[in-house]
C-alpha cells in the first residue's frame, strides 16, 4: 500500500511542478529534502513518534522548511504530514524526482565493467547511449565488477543490456546442459 501512496503523492508533486513551470526547481529541492531526511534520521523518528501530535509535526515541518525551500515544496511536505503520510515522504520524493528526470530528458544509467575504463571509452559509451535512448543528458554511475570477466552491463531504469562474458558463459552452459549425447 505504501508504494501506491508514494507514487500518488510523488506524481501529484510532479504535476504541481509542471503546472507551476518549476520542474527543475522542485526536483532539486526534492533531492535536497531527501538528502536531509537521509542525513537526519531523527526527523523521521520524530514524525513516527506517537506522543508528538499531528499539529506539532506540522509546526515542526513549517519551521524546518519554510524559507529554506520553495513554498510549494513546504506546502507539499506539510500536506503529507497533515494527512499522516510522513512515513512515505522518502518514496514520494523519489517518485517525483524520477518523473521529473524523465520529463526533463535526464537518464540515470548504471554501467558495470570488469575493470576501470578510460575517460575516452566512457565518453563513447555515453554518446552511444544518448543517441539510442533519446535522453538529452545522462547521470552516469560506473562500477567495477570483476565477476563479469569481460564485457559490460548497462542498466537504464528497468532496462538492462548485459553483454558480459559471465552471462554469455552461463547461457552457453545452459544450452550445453540441454544437449543430449
Amino acid at each position: 500500500m505504501a508504494g501506491a501512496v508514494g507514487k500518488t503523492y510523488g506524481h501529484a508533486l510532479f504535476e504541481l511542478a509542471v503546472s507551476e513551470n518549476k520542474v527543475e526547481v522542485l526536483m532539486q529541492e526534492a533531492q535536497t529534502v531527501l538528502a536531509v531526511l537521509a542525513e537526519q534520521p531523527d526527523v523521521l523518528k520524530l514524525y513516527a513518534h506517537p506522543k508528538v501530535t499531528p499539529e506539532e509535526k506540522q509546526a515542526f515541518t513549517e519551521n524546518v522548511f519554510r524559507g529554506r525551500v520553495d513554498d510549494d515544496m513546504t506546502g507539499f511536505l506539510v500536506l503529507a504530514v497533515r494527512n499522516g503520510r510522513q512515513k512515505e515522504l522518502p518514496q514520494m520524493l523519489r517518485e517525483m524526482i524520477h518523473e521529473a528526470k524523465e520529463y526533463l530528458g535526464i537518464g540515470s544509467v548504471h554501467i558495470a565493467t570488469p575493470t576501470e575504463i578510460s575517460p575516452a571509452q566512457k565518453k563513447r559509451i555515453e554518446a552511444k547511449l544518448l543517441a539510442t535512448t533519446g535522453y538529452r543528458t545522462l547521470e552516469t554511475e560506473y562500477a567495477i565488477d570483476p565477476g563479469l570477466i569481460g564485457g559490460i552491463v548497462i542498466c537504464i531504469g528497468d532496462r538492462v543490456v548485459d553483454a558480459s562474458v559471465r552471462t554469455q558463459l552461463t547461457e552457453m552452459s545452459r544450452e550445453l546442459m540441454q544437449v543430449s549425447v
